[in-house]
């Protein structure tokens, strides 16, 4: 299996995300189940698990888009989960947040979907708008794109203008949510790649989840397993290769645990 890439990644300074006895219910199924966990400044975190282990849910806690039901989310200081509405939605603005397959908007040119996030926060003239735009693009390597329509990209072209879109306000956390789903390996691995150069030019703190092992060991600072809505482990990628947890075990090597299956 490849190595992580020797990309020069900002030591963490602090916590710029604290997870505290995170608990969240949906009637009577439990998907996160205390939730301890701190993100770093400038660092990489990348989730794995199984479909159904909380880490959706999870990730949409750290933007205040569902509120726990017992425990917190504190960003850079501030509690979410106890500050007023108006607050939430200032500090929302400090993320960008890359859905799975882009979810671009297919009736929009590529100039308009990452134009889209600038015109509605913020005040700029036609000139820097259209500035802002091709930064985006160079940023995750596609100039000269911007009359293109959705339909007319590759897969992996889709994600990174998804990308393009999400630095569009500057953000200091990424968050990016399957970015390599039905990617090929070529794809996946310039995926990765522009996500370690956005992390190194932009400076960001970021967040992903991906099933994609090859990938995490590519991005992670540190990569964390959840299971069952709880973070069964978390190390660097070189140690989480290495580790004798039974179930990392299990997910790395692809096997399915008994009390797992249906």
């Amino acid at each position: 299996m490849p190595a992580a890439a020797s990309t020069p990644h900002a030591a963490p300074t602090g916590p710029m995300i604290s997870v505290i006895g995170l608990v969240k219910s949906f009637g009577a199924k439990q998907v996160l189940n205390g939730i301890d966990l701190a993100v770093g400044r400038g660092e990489s975190l990348v989730l794995v698990g199984g479909s159904g282990a909380g880490k959706s849910v999870f990730i949409k806690h750290l933007i205040g888009l569902i509120q726990p039901d017992e425990g917190h989310v504190v960003v850079d200081g501030v509690d979410l989960t106890l500050a007023p509405p108006e607050t939430v939605l200032a500090l929302r603005k400090r993320f960008g947040m890359s859905f799975q397959e882009g979810a671009l908007f297919d009736s929009k040119t590529v100039f308009d979907n990452i134009a889209f996030p600038i015109l509605r926060h913020r005040t700029r003239d036609r000139g820097q708008v259209a500035a802002r735009v091709r930064e985006c693009l160079e940023l995750v390597r596609l100039p000269g794109i911007e009359d293109k329509m959705p339909s007319e990209l590759s897969g992996g072209m889709r994600r990174r203008v998804g990308f393009a879109r999400a630095i569009a306000l500057e953000p200091e956390i990424l968050l990016f949510d399957e970015p390599t789903t039905g990617l090929d390996p070529i794809n996946t691995a310039a995926i990765g790649n522009v996500i370690n150069q956005l992390r190194s030019e932009l400076g960001v703190t970021a967040v992903t989840i991906t099933h994609d092992m090859n990938l995490a060991r590519r991005i992670a600072d540190r990569i964390a397993m959840m299971r069952r809505g709880r973070i069964l482990s978390i190390d660097t990628p070189d140690l989480f290769q290495r580790s004798d947890n039974w179930f990392v075990r299990a997910f790395l090597d692809g096997e399915v645990p008994e009390e797992d299956r249906p």
